[in-house]
C-alpha cells in the first residue's frame, strides 16, 4: 500500500466505501462506467493498492476510501510475458503454479501464489504449448508443464469458482 494512502487512512478513518463503480475485466483491465481506465499512473496506483478483505471482497484503497471491485471472473488475471513468464494484471511476477483447470467455456484457471487467476484469453493459444494431451476430447487427461513441474489440468464450472476460492464477485450487490 502506498505511504500516501496510509497517511490518508490515519487522517480520515471513517470514510464510507464505494461500490458499483470499478470492475476488473476478464482481460485484467480496470473499468469504470465510462470505459477502461487508460491512464497508466492511475492503473498502477489501483494495482499497488489492490487487496482483499478477510471475507474475500476485493477493493483498492483510494486514500481513506475503500473502492470495492466487481469481478468479471477472478480477482487476478494472468498475462503471458513470453513463453515462460507469467505476470498478474497488477504486474506481479508469478513463480509457482499450484493447480490448473479448464472451465466449461475453455477458459484456463491457474492457482498461483497470488491465488486463483484467469489466464487472459489472448494468451491461451501461446500458453497451450505447455499443455500435453488431447485438448479436443472432453474428459481426456491434460497435463501442464511449467517451471519444471507437471500438473494435471482438471475441470471446474464457472459458477463454482468464487465459492471454491473464497472471493465475492460483486461485493456491493
Amino acid at each position: 500500500m502506498d505511504e500516501a494512502v496510509r497517511l490518508a487512512l490515519a487522517k480520515w478513518p471513517n470514510v464510507p466505501s464505494c461500490t458499483g463503480w470499478l470492475r476488473l475485466s476478464r482481460r485484467g483491465e480496470w473499468r469504470v462506467p465510462e470505459g477502461p481506465v487508460r491512464h497508466a499512473g492511475l492503473r498502477d496506483f489501483i494495482g499497488r493498492n489492490y487487496q482483499a478483505t478477510p471475507d474475500g471482497r476485493w477493493f483498492f484503497q483510494n486514500g481513506p476510501q475503500q473502492v470495492f471491485v466487481d469481478l468479471d471472473y477472478t480477482p487476478t488475471v494472468l498475462h503471458l510475458d513470453d513463453t515462460t513468464t507469467l505476470r498478474t494484471h497488477t504486474g506481479a511476477p508469478v513463480s509457482t503454479l499450484r493447480s490448473a483447470w479448464f472451465d466449461e467455456e475453455g477458459c484456463l484457471l491457474l492457482e498461483c501464489e497470488h491465488g486463483i487467476a484467469l489466464l487472459d484469453d489472448r494468451d491461451l493459444a501461446a500458453f497451450c504449448a505447455h499443455l500435453e494431451g488431447d485438448l479436443e476430447t472432453p474428459g481426456a487427461c491434460i497435463t501442464l508443464s511449467w517451471a519444471g513441474k507437471r500438473l494435471v489440468v482438471g475441470t471446474l464450472r464457472q459458477d463454482e469458482v468464487a465459492a471454491r476460492f473464497g472471493f465475492t464477485p460483486t461485493p456491493g450487490g
